[in-house]
């Protein structure tokens, strides 16, 4: 009669390695994780490296209002290697002053008494160090005393302030923010929940339901709209110098827009790790590129043109044009029609890629 075997001794098992191992097998197998803790670091440094990149000399944008002294002021100022002028019209110098793509104005003038107006900002930096730089030129030794006296003007009134270039882009933040999380969690949500399936029993249509959560996101972006507006204009004096209708039907384009972005990328995502980092993913070029803090013109020329593709580039610019100067939609058709792609090609493509399942 054979001996019967002996079973094998069981293999310990201790808790703390096999739970850690557990982690780490549920982070490597989601890509969405390793791009937020590896990857997302990366390329922000490379944005803003970009952005703030150093250069052989700093050039600091000043502008010089167009007329019979231009070409010589022009000439001494670009004595500083470090001043990049350009000379415009004053409508335009003004334009871009509150649009922040220059740090200063320089104005001559004619008659007795100063010879140079000067715009700048104390409570931007880079404005202070642009007038201490013009103010170096326009003063230099070589210069006559009449000749050297400049008048300083601070532009603190409202539309020329820091302040009034900033809550355009935060409300074009928002609404990208709202139309993305908004609409994208939604839907990803109820697919979790089997909500979705549910719908399938349904007689109703994918471009009845899709166009039912956009047309709901974009009816809770009045209220918040408005109250983020009410606030910065009780509280920091902000105006609106164009046509409050005009402002309203940029604020549904923006959010019919990202709405459209929201619903393509959670048409076929199953987990919220996923609709997370899709999100991630496409907000944070615009986060960086779309001049919501500072102005884009400090990326590359050759990046500017695929910049100004960017949804949130064409809204924060149309909306500062509306708020700030005060221009009509008919003057913007292009980042209008911008937008108007990304929300109709993004619902079109939505439609035809959504899932029940």
């Amino acid at each position: 009669m054979n001996e019967q075997q002996q079973p094998a001794p069981a293999r310990r098992y201790s808790p703390l390695r096999e739970l850690v191992l557990a982690r780490l097998r549920e982070f490597y197998r989601e890509p969405e994780a390793v791009f937020w803790v590896y990857g997302f670091p990366i390329l922000m440094v490379v944005a803003l490296g970009i952005a703030f990149r150093n250069k052989p000399v700093e050039q600091i944008p000043v502008d010089v209002q167009d007329g019979s002294q231009a070409v010589e002021v022009k000439q001494l100022l670009e004595k500083d290697n470090r001043l990049l002028i350009r000379v415009h019209d004053e409508a335009t110098c003004l334009s871009r002053w509150k649009s922040g793509k220059t740090d200063a104005v320089v104005m001559p003038l004619s008659g007795p008494g100063p010879r140079y107006r000067l715009l700048h900002d104390p409570t931007r930096l880079e404005s202070q160090l642009a007038r201490s730089l013009v103010n170096e030129q326009l003063t230099h030794p070589a210069t006559s005393a009449e000749s050297a006296l400049v008048r300083e003007d601070e532009l603190q009134e409202p539309g020329s302030r820091y302040i009034d270039y900033l809550v355009p882009g935060l409300l074009g933040m928002s609404l990208m923010g709202g139309g993305l999380w908004g609409v994208g969690f939604v839907i990803v949500d109820m697919r979790i929940r089997k909500l979705l399936k549910r719908l399938l029993a349904t007689p109703m249509k994918r471009g009845e339901f899709l166009a039912a959560i956009m047309i709901s996101r974009l009816c809770f972006m009045v209220p918040e709209v408005l109250i983020m507006l009410g606030f910065t204009w009780l509280t920091f004096g902000v105006v609106i110098r164009g046509s409050l209708v005009a402002l309203v039907f940029l604020v549904f384009l923006g959010a019919f827009a990202f709405a459209g972005i929201g619903l393509l990328v959670a048409s076929r995502a199953k987990t919220m790790e996923s609709v997370s980092g899709l999100m991630n993913l496409i907000m944070l070029p615009m986060w960086m590129l779309s001049g919501i803090f500072f102005s884009y013109e400090r990326f590359p020329d050759v990046a500017l043109p695929f910049i100004r593709l960017l949804p949130l580039t064409a809204l924060n610019d149309a909306l500062r044009a509306v708020m700030l100067e005060g221009q009509p939609l008919t003057a913007q058709w292009l980042r209008l029609g911008i937008l108007t792609g990304w929300g109709v090609g993004s619902f079109v493509l939505a439609l035809r890629w959504f899932r029940w399942q």
